[in-house]
């Protein structure tokens, strides 16, 4: 094996930790060919995809990238910022934040995002950390439920990188934080936040997004922790069963998928006599196309014509200091026994530059 060069080695350099935060990725534009470079990237994955490799080699090049490609574009179009992507750039937010958030708490680490596909690349990234002597990292993917789709196949990412590499840096894996109290209570008050505007709706919809069901027969956990976030979340807004229900969003194929399918179920809701429905999406962290194009756009014009009056979409956490705070306390508890704390100077220097992120993060938000 032929393994990639190493950065000067030196004795008594002073280890550095760093935090990667991961997410799925996003198109570098909303152009038919740059979808069609992530899809073919996203759906070749081995963990997205389980058919037998020959078979879908020719369902993907034959039919998926030449007609979806194009489609999905537009979609993308439709969603874009100046900046790009929403994903990438609330990601990108998020990451500065996260080291201002951590600086407060008295933490000296590095924290940057990385896309499971797209750029910027897991091993793009990984190689850079190297370089610049970090070598102690904590691995924080996006999905708060676990899935081999996703988070899995970060890991597989990660490791696959470091089969090249002969210096391997320490590493930390978060696997999931689908019922941690932090991140619950910072969608309570998402929805709170929104109720206290808006007034609430008949019915609550927690859509998340989808999977096969044969992974769940064949193990996968994700379908059990999207529904227990949906219970501790009703449970901390108070809700009775009859006030939410739960369902799955972006199938693709006519094989079975997780059930409901959220758009089936908005329309049955309108049979049912509801006229007024809120749908937030705990599964991402980050509005992107799944969110603001799939439930915000496609969703809400099924409901509307199935004869619903009233459709609000809840945004996803984002960069809300609620959830930044969660975050940074997340992060936190997987770098315990790490020597990361800092001096008191340099806790106030930290402070400081965690005061002008999020000044930079508001500023951007009120430019677009």
């Amino acid at each position: 094996m032929r393994f990639l060069k190493e950065p000067d080695y030196s004795h008594g350099k002073t280890g550095k930790t760093a935090v990667v935060l991961i997410n799925l990725g996003t198109p570098d534009a909303p152009t038919a060919s740059a979808v069609r470079r992530y899809l073919k990237q996203f759906l070749w994955d081995r963990r997205v995809v389980e058919v037998p490799r020959f078979i879908w080699w020719l369902i993907l090049h034959l039919i998926i990238l030449p007609f979806r490609s194009a489609q999905s574009a537009r979609k993308y179009a439709s969603i874009w910022t100046n900046d790009g992507s929403p994903l990438l750039v609330h990601t990108a937010k998020q990451a500065a934040l996260l080291k201002g958030y951590l600086g407060e708490r008295g933490h000296e680490v590095h924290v940057v995002h990385a896309m499971r596909y797209g750029s910027p690349s897991i091993p793009s990234v990984l190689e850079k950390l190297k370089t610049d002597g970090y070598d102690r990292l904590l691995m924080l993917s996006a999905y708060p439920q676990y899935s081999a789709t996703t988070t899995a196949s970060n890991f597989d990412a990660v490791f696959r990188h470091y089969q090249q590499v002969r210096n391997i840096p320490e590493l930390r894996l978060v696997r999931n934080y689908h019922d941690h109290e932090a991140y619950i209570e910072a969608l309570r008050q998402s929805v709170l936040q929104h109720w206290q505007t808006e007034g609430r709706p008949e019915k609550l919809v927690m859509s998340f997004h989808g999977l096969p069901k044969t992974f769940l027969l064949r193990g996968d956990p994700y379908h059990c922790e999207c529904y227990k976030t949906a219970r501790l979340l009703a449970e901390k807004l108070g809700l009775g069963k009859e006030e939410y229900i739960v369902s799955f969003q972006s199938r693709l194929g006519r094989a079975e998928w997780l059930q409901p399918y959220t758009a089936p179920t908005v329309r049955q809701l309108v049979k049912d006599g509801i006229r007024r429905i809120d749908v937030i999406c705990p599964g991402f962290i980050a509005d992107c196309l799944e969110t603001l194009e799939e439930i915000a756009i496609e969703v809400r014009a099924e409901f509307l014509q199935a004869g619903g009056k009233e459709f609000h979409y809840i945004p996803c956490l984002n960069e809300s200091p609620v959830w930044m705070r969660a975050l940074a306390e997340i992060a936190e508890q997987h770098l315990i026994g790490w020597p990361t704390m800092l001096t008191a100077s340099m806790r106030e220097e930290q402070k400081k530059q965690a005061l002008q992120s999020r000044a930079e993060a508001k500023r951007l938000g009120a430019d677009h």
